[in-house]
């Protein structure tokens, strides 16, 4: 058969290509790009696929779709898993799978394959997009059908002495736009940390520095200044920031499959813009646009991470999120050392702040009346006067 792999360079799709290779199947590698990765990388990972037996092998750069079908609505909606992790993977895979279905069915491949093993959410979010987008390809996940153990594969590939990934098949490590993330090896244990050696983009930090974003409608658009596109500023981000030490973090959360899981996750520029786009907000929008806003968000991060990003509902809420947007447009100052991004101001034309002669704390508006705060203090508690009266009665 003629076989597109979805290949991420990591040992489950580099045994299933030397595998299914050898099984006599003609196999095509294709990483779908959603960044993370250097030239050098790009071209390790074609190297890599040919000589475990790929009869092809591809990088389609798909950084831009990425931004603008996903990581626009996180920003804007402030997107976390468990209050603290920026939903890196999951952010990636559906489109992956997206992009994948469109090239089998173009080029009119047998089967498409991946490497998602049977307990992980990466199997959900790859069969879900597929159904939506191509539910006549035939679908191969051998790792997941086929259980084989990491050790398994890597002493399988040393025997036919094939190349083993950089990692050396101990961790899975998964590096994109919007974060990397590293599971495996001592994390399944809650109480232990990630050895040291084993951060990616963090690694050695010891830089401080000051900085300013600019911000468009919400899209993240020049740094200290110098203007960039989406894409580039989230990439300058990473190693800006990164280098500092920002966007180091555990995460312990709740699967697709209800088990438990945990990783180790470096997310420098998620963590900076969400940061300075949170604060920008409070300046610009009400408490209650801000309020429901962040709660669809919620939900919407929810339906990513559960591989439903072709649910039509999600369509529905970026539109709320793009109207809210209009307005957020502005500078955030921001000064990361020891590894925290601290949003130390923010400015705006459209400032809710400025629009007021009050003061906080100071002077009231020259337009309120002074009896005003008392009478809106007593309606206010006026529910809970008459609860506490009604207990009296009883």
């Amino acid at each position: 058969m003629r076989i597109l792999l979805a290949y991420s360079g990591g040992l489950d799709t580099s045994y299933l290509i030397a595998t299914l290779a050898r099984q006599g199947h003609q196999v095509t590698a294709c990483t779908v790009d959603c960044g993370g990765l250097t030239d050098a990388d790009r071209r390790h990972l074609i190297e890599h696929a040919l000589r475990l037996g790929a009869h092809n092998a591809r990088c389609l750069d798909a950084r831009d779709p990425l931004y603008r079908q996903v990581l626009r609505w996180f920003i804007a909606a402030h997107v976390r898993r468990g209050a603290t992790y920026p939903l890196s993977v999951g952010a990636e895979r559906s489109l992956q799978a997206t992009v994948l279905a469109k090239v089998a069915q173009k080029e009119a491949f047998d089967a498409l394959a991946h490497g998602c093993t049977a307990a992980g959410n990466d199997q959900i979010r790859f069969e879900g997009a597929l159904t939506v987008v191509a539910p006549d390809l035939p679908i191969l996940a051998p790792i997941r059908d086929q259980p084989v153990s990491r050790e398994q594969q890597i002493q399988w590939l040393k025997s036919h002495s094939l190349p083993l990934p950089a990692s050396g098949g101990q961790y899975s490590i998964n590096a994109g736009l919007w974060g990397l993330t590293i599971g495996g090896g001592p994390l399944h244990d809650p109480a232990k940390p990630l050895p040291e050696e084993m951060w990616q983009w963090t690694a050695g930090a010891s830089k401080s520095q000051q900085l300013s974003l600019q911000f468009e409608q919400g899209h993240p658009v020049a740094i200290n200044g110098n203007l960039l596109n989406p894409v580039d500023c989230i990439e300058q981000l990473n190693q800006m920031a990164g280098a500092c030490g920002v966007g180091r973090g555990y995460h312990l959360g709740d699967t697709v499959l209800g088990i438990k899981g945990r990783i180790a996750y470096e997310a420098p520029a998620a963590e900076v813009l969400l940061a300075a786009h949170r604060e920008l907000e409070k300046l610009v929008l009400t408490e209650e646009q801000r309020f429901w806003k962040d709660h669809l968000g919620e939900i919407y991060g929810q339906r990513i991470h559960q591989g439903r990003y072709h649910d039509p509902l999600l369509r529905d809420f970026e539109c709320l999120f793009e109207s809210t947007q209009t307005r957020v447009s502005g500078s955030a100052f921001l000064s990361l050392e020891h590894g925290k991004a601290v949003v130390t101001g923010v400015t705006s034309p459209y400032s809710m702040l400025n629009a007021s002669d009050a003061t906080y704390g100071e002077q009231p508006a020259s337009l309120s009346d002074p009896a005003g705060p008392a009478a809106f203090a007593r309606i206010l508690v006026e529910p809970a006067r008459l609860y506490a009266l009604a207990a009296n009665q009883g």
